[in-house]
């Protein structure tokens, strides 16, 4: 197997959970090391902080993957005898890299909000709001006959041709490209200075906006010209869609009472806060992991019965009783933490598909709060 590096890892990462879908005051992406560093060892947590800085050490793991980022405000001095300071020290002097994915993974197609919603149980899953949108690309390229399957395959397993639930969608028509190779060319048809006329596919596909270098590069290590005619333009069609929260259906009625109790089950959590009549018929429902405070106009906009969040304030909590939204407040940690193992499971799943040979190990430290 090859060498593995930061940067292969995080690439995958960012194939999925692009960097573009993080909000403007985030800070995901790199924090401290080098994208260049050897990586064999991978260790995966929430937050970063002393305990799971210390498991990394003793797994002699290279990279920390982490929810939260390290800094979200630029630091003017770093301070040894701070805990900042010292957690600084400790992944310099051991050479670890961490390296945060945020709210680009909250908002993600598949990521920590979607996980949130499937772990309830819910159905018929969307995006809570039309926040950041993916806009869709036409990709029309000729290709001679010869390796017309050959160059879609490849660009559909880049990621084209998606159009709602369906994919490897195209469109082909047959015709005649002309073309006469100049001085300093080699030809993959023809000969330099004569004209040619082949017959060729005109593919056409659709991509999203951040899938286009992907495809692109794929698209030309398929395709034998070594200049390859195609088009690429933006298209007025609806693109897709991300936001920091989901919205879904739950497949049988129930009391808030019972939905809190399932949450509470599904979560593993010790204990939640309920804003609302614990007798009220709840169907449809949102979910916001983490701090989804700030979204709740959205979340009333959408007719929801109850939203799932964390770090309910006073305040917040009567605006929501003031609108009629009822609120599950299951805590930031205890509606994020179900990231690790999965973020875990699904990197060691995608690493090994790429013939990487690197653990990943969850670390879940202590319950940030204790009741009494």
């Amino acid at each position: 197997m090859t060498l593995t590096r930061v940067k292969d890892i995080t690439n995958i990462i960012e194939e999925f959970f692009p960097l573009s879908l993080a909000e403007d005051w985030d800070n995901s992406g790199l924090q401290v090391g080098s994208y260049d560093n050897e990586v064999k060892k991978v260790v995966v947590a929430l937050d970063i902080d002393e305990f799971v800085v210390k498991s990394a050490i003793e797994a002699k793991a290279e990279l920390i993957i982490t929810h939260h980022p390290m800094f979200f405000k630029g630091i003017k001095k770093i301070n040894y005898s701070t805990s900042q300071g010292k957690l600084i020290k400790s992944l310099i002097t051991n050479d670890i890299t961490v390296y945060s994915a945020h709210t680009n993974l909250d908002a993600g197609e598949n990521g920590l909000n979607q996980l949130l919603a499937t772990t309830l149980e819910l159905e018929d899953i969307r995006p809570l709001y039309k926040g950041k949108e993916d806009t869709l690309f036409k990709l029309v390229v000729y290709v001679p006959t010869t390796h017309i399957e050959e160059v879609r395959r490849a660009i559909n397993e880049a990621g084209s041709g998606n159009i709602g639930n369906y994919s490897d969608c195209s469109f082909r028509t047959l015709g005649t490209g002309t073309f006469k190779p100049g001085e300093d060319t080699n030809p993959f048809i023809g000969e330099t200075g004569q004209l040619e006329e082949v017959e060729e596919y005109r593919l056409e596909t659709v991509v999203y906006k951040s899938n286009i270098h992907k495809v692109l590069k794929a698209m030309h290590d398929a395709h034998p010209y070594e200049e390859v005619a195609y088009d690429l333009y933006e298209l007025k069609n609806e693109g897709q869609y991300f936001s920091m929260g989901r919205v879904g259906m739950l497949s049988n009625k129930m009391s808030l009472k019972e939905f809190a109790q399932l949450v509470k089950t599904k979560l593993n959590l010790d204990h939640l806060r309920v804003v609302g009549d614990l007798s009220k018929p709840i169907k449809k429902v949102a979910v916001i992991g983490g701090s989804g405070a700030s979204l709740i106009n959205k979340v009333v906009s959408q007719n929801v019965d109850v939203l799932v969040t964390g770090d309910l304030k006073y305040h917040e909590a009567k605006d929501a009783q003031s609108l009629g939204l009822s609120v599950i407040d299951a805590g930031h940690q205890g509606t994020e933490e179900i990231m690790v193992n999965w973020l875990a499971n699904w990197m060691s799943s995608e690493t090994k598909a790429r013939n990487m040979e690197v653990v990943f190990t969850p670390i879940f430290a202590n319950k940030c709060f204790t009741f009494l």
